[in-house]
């Protein structure tokens, strides 16, 4: 009997992500290689398990960056020079990363996952199960570098979402960076106010706790992620000082009627956010001949995201040197239709099959 040769891969930047995904990779048989710029946090890794051996490892399949954003760029040039496979990262910006790794090789990368925990002592194998993990190829990103990371980040259990890189950085910083500050700045209040009723604190649980728990993740990354992201988020902050403002107009002036239309529509709109992602039973193939060009899989890819369309899973197939081949990618069958369509306008000559 033959024992397969495993998948190999390295981490660089062994802390909380990291970590989790060195730990979801040696649970489904991969061969993970870790480093970090701390040697002491590479040989705790180690110890806990969520790596096989230090270093980096020049036959990884793919390496994973997960250094602090300012990092990012420097870290992956190297690991491109260092390993012959493909490099993404895991941090919350992108542009800037984009503009800084122009190579076929790398596809930048950011899970939405995390944890209250901090460091390597917090890595779960199961982090990015049902968790958005989104991709952000460019205009030269190697079709099958973005098809090797689709597919292995997509094996950990993650939604894959592909966007712009400029794209990204603009929404993120609404859903997850403005938050952030937000909740500090919650807290700080809270603090504050403490200092002069120390019943606050105590009454501080529930929706006040809720709401400030990503508070609680470590402020060393969000200098930053601040500088990096720094016209999105100012951009974000003006517009949430501009609600705030429009709020208090409406508290001021008394206008119960106001105020009950925008608590209300904001309820409808909470209870409308996706919860995590379960796999559909009704799904269908969506065939589309390609050309032999880089980039073609991806604008598939970011075409299904402008649409609001998952796709649940991408690979091309039937490739001929010089002539192209053909993407499958398969979705939930009430939205193939409106890629199909899509598609169609757009010049391309997609068919559809529905899997039993």
């Amino acid at each position: 009997m033959t024992t397969s040769t495993p998948r190999r891969a390295t981490v660089i930047g062994t802390g909380l992500i990291g970590g989790s995904i060195g730990a979801a990779l040696r649970a489904r048989g991969w061969h993970v290689s870790g480093s970090d710029a701390d040697p002491a946090a590479a040989r705790r890794a180690l110890e806990l398990g969520v790596i096989d051996e230090v270093g980096v490892d020049p036959e990884s399949e793919i390496t994973f960056v997960a250094t602090p954003v300012s990092l990012v760029a420097a870290v992956a040039r190297e690991a491109l020079a260092a390993t012959g496979g493909v490099v993404t990262d895991v941090g919350s910006v992108k542009e800037s990363v984009a503009d800084a790794v122009r190579d076929p090789r790398f596809v930048g990368g950011h899970p939405m996952a995390g944890s209250e925990q901090l460091g390597v002592e917090g890595a779960r194998d199961d982090l990015f199960e049902g968790a958005v993990w989104t991709l952000t190829p460019v205009a030269h990103t190697s079709d099958e570098a973005f098809e090797t990371v689709r597919s292995v980040v997509g094996s950990l259990g993650a939604e894959v979402l592909t966007l712009d890189p400029a794209q990204h950085d603009a929404l993120v910083a609404v859903v997850s960076h403005v938050p952030h500050l937000t909740a500090a700045s919650l807290m700080r209040l809270a603090t504050e106010r403490s200092e002069e009723h120390r019943a606050l604190l105590r009454l501080a649980a529930g929706g006040f706790r809720d709401m400030t728990r990503v508070a609680a993740g470590s402020p060393d990354i969000w200098p930053d992620i601040c500088t990096s992201n720094r016209t999105a988020i100012l951009a974000t902050l003006d517009h949430l000082v501009g609600e705030l403002g429009r709020f208090r107009a409406l508290v001021d002036a008394g206008d119960r009627a106001g105020l009950l239309a925008d608590l209300t529509a904001a309820q409808d709109a909470r209870r409308n956010l996706p919860s995590r992602v379960a796999a559909p039973d009704d799904v269908t193939e969506v065939r589309i001949p390609v050309r032999n060009e880089p980039g073609q899989v991806a604008a598939v890819a970011v075409l299904a995201t402008d649409l609001g369309v998952n796709l649940r899973s991408l690979q091309t197939v039937d490739a001929t040197e010089g002539r192209g081949g053909v993407l499958h990618v398969v979705l939930e069958s009430s939205e193939a239709e409106v890629l199909h369509r899509a598609l169609v306008e757009r010049g391309y000559r997609p068919s559809l099959e529905r899997l039993e």
